[in-house]
Formats: structure tokens, C-alpha cells, sequence
């Protein structure tokens, strides 16, 4: 039974297809602001392809590569990213150009909402004692044993303090490296994305979808992961520590190379549930984007 409508709401089928706009633009902006918030906080490591002493090559999971090796691991904050462009290429094929666009500006808009959160919840006070070397607190930036009883409850729970600011401020700093390089990479990537999505269905008259799919999936995330990952190194050193023995260019393509073969793998895996997506919403929105456009 469907419900009353809102005086907004024109019918039953433009509320139905709104609210899928608002379920799958959730999904996206959510997604956006978690993978940002965790961007390089960790950084998993899945497997590695490096030389023994003898010289023979072996494939060996969970550990990062030995000396002339290759690893590939990811931020954590990759993980969720193939998710994005999922509902972008929704977005556009049902909503058009125009909408998606504008779901990328609002992500643009939450990213900075983002940004001053954080920025805002370090100012306050009571402000820690910085370790002027590394900009973040000290772990422990005061000793209880040296305080009165009364300054403070617990030693425990002041040094639990002192701890979770130094994380704090940690994740901080990377978020802000993160969302300053998302905000620049991703605004190019999602609106390099639409274009292509659009230029790919215009080009083949609104058939071959996988084309315009992973077409335009596949080179906006070559763009946004160089981007995240040089902004994120050299903005925040948020990348993990690098091999004395091995090239700072080549252990940046280490991180270019393998996120952007998990989005490439991703991209190409999801062309599954877009067909699925698109087939099911023809019907529950009563729209066909190929017979409308």
C-alpha cells in the first residue's frame, strides 16, 4: 500500500524515483566522507612478489616485499572507493549529467564540512603538549607522577588521555592530507568520470552500457589515485616509511600501481550489479534511459 503523499510530491512514481536518487546519493557522500576519514590510517597488505637469496622469485602473502621486491598493498580507505564511481554511473544513466554533477559538488562541499570538523575539534581546549619535532602530542605529554593527586583523577586515565590525543591529532593530519587530495583528485576524477560516461553514451547512441561503465571508471581513477597518492606523501608523509634500498619514484609507484589495479579490478567486477541495477530500475522506476534519451 503505498503512502500519502507530501504536498511536494507530484505522484507516487516521482516520490519512488526520488527516493532512490536519495538512497544512492547516500550511499555515495557516506561513502565519501568514511574513506576519507580512514584514507591512510593503515595500509593492508595483501601479498608480494620478491627474490630469496638465491635469486628465485616467490609469491608470498601478508608481508611487505624483501629488497628488490614488489608489494602490493592498499590504504584502507581504498576499499570503499569503487563504490563511488558505482553511483555516479547510476546517477547519470537514470538522472542525467546534470544531477550527477551536482552529486559530486555536494560531495566536494561535505569533504570541506569534513575538513572543519576536524580542524574545529583540534583547537578546542584543553590543548595537549606538542612534540615540536613531529607536530603531534606527546604520548604521554605529562608524567602523573610528578602531579599532584588532586590535578588529576586517575594516573591511568590521564595517561588514556594523553594516548587518544596523539591518535587524535594523527588521524587529523592524514585526514586533512586526505581530503585535501581527494578534494583536488576526486573533483577531477568524478567530473572526468561523468564526462566520459556521457561522451561514451552519446558516442553508441545509448547502447554497449559496459562500455561507458568501465570506460569512464578506468581512466578517472588512474587520474584520482596518482593524485591521493602524491598529495597524501608529500603533503602528510602519510605513506609507510620507504626501504633504504629502494627509489622514492619507484616506491611511490608501488602505491600508484596496486590502487589502482584493485579500482581497475573493481571497476570491471562491478559492471555485474550495474547490469543488474539498470535492468531492475528500469522497471521500479517506470524509465528507460536508451528509449527517453
Amino acid at each position: 500500500m503505498e503512502q500519502p503523499l507530501h504536498p511536494i510530491e507530484a505522484s507516487q512514481l516521482h516520490a519512488r524515483r526520488e527516493r532512490v536518487f536519495l538512497l544512492i546519493s547516500g550511499l555515495f557522500l557516506g561513502t565519501l566522507a568514511m574513506l576519507n576519514i580512514l584514507g591512510t590510517s593503515r595500509f593492508i597488505v595483501l601479498a608480494n612478489y620478491s627474490p630469496d637469496a638465491a635469486g628465485t622469485w616467490s609469491l608470498n602473502w601478508g608481508e611487505w616485499a624483501s629488497a628488490g621486491g614488489f608489494s602490493f598493498a592498499l590504504a584502507v580507505g581504498v576499499l570503499p572507493y569503487p563504490i563511488t564511481f558505482l553511483c555516479t554511473d547510476i546517477i547519470s544513466e537514470f538522472y542525467g549529467r546534470r544531477r550527477a554533477n551536482w552529486v559530486v559538488f555536494v560531495g566536494l562541499i561535505l569533504n570541506v564540512w569534513v575538513m572543519f570538523i576536524l580542524w574545529f575539534g583540534g583547537v578546542l581546549p584543553q590543548q595537549p603538549a606538542f612534540d615540536a619535532q613531529t607536530g603531534l602530542p606527546y604520548v604521554q605529554a605529562l608524567d602523573p607522577a610528578n602531579l599532584p593527586d588532586a590535578s588529576v583523577t586517575t594516573k591511568e586515565r590521564l595517561k588514556e588521555l594523553d594516548t587518544n590525543a596523539y591518535f587524535f591529532y594523527r588521524i587529523r593530519g592524514l585526514a586533512f592530507a586526505a581530503v585535501i587530495g581527494s578534494m583536488l583528485a576526486y573533483l577531477a576524477a568524478q567530473l572526468c568520470d561523468v564526462w566520459l560516461y556521457h561522451f561514451w553514451k552519446n558516442l553508441t547512441r545509448g547502447k554497449h552500457l559496459w562500455l561507458r561503465n568501465n570506460g569512464s571508471t578506468l581512466v578517472s581513477q588512474l587520474v584520482d589515485t596518482t593524485a591521493v597518492i602524491l598529495i597524501t606523501h608529500y603533503l602528510a608523509n602519510g605513506l609507510p616509511s620507504k626501504p633504504d634500498d629502494q627509489a622514492e619514484w619507484a616506491w611511490l609507484l608501488t602505491f600508484i600501481l596496486t590502487g589502482y589495479a584493485f579500482k581497475a579490478a573493481a571497476a570491471l567486477l562491478d559492471t555485474i550489479p550495474f547490469y543488474f541495477a539498470v535492468s531492475w530500475l528500469k522497471e521500479y522506476l517506470q524509465f528507460d534511459p536508451m528509449v527517453e534519451h
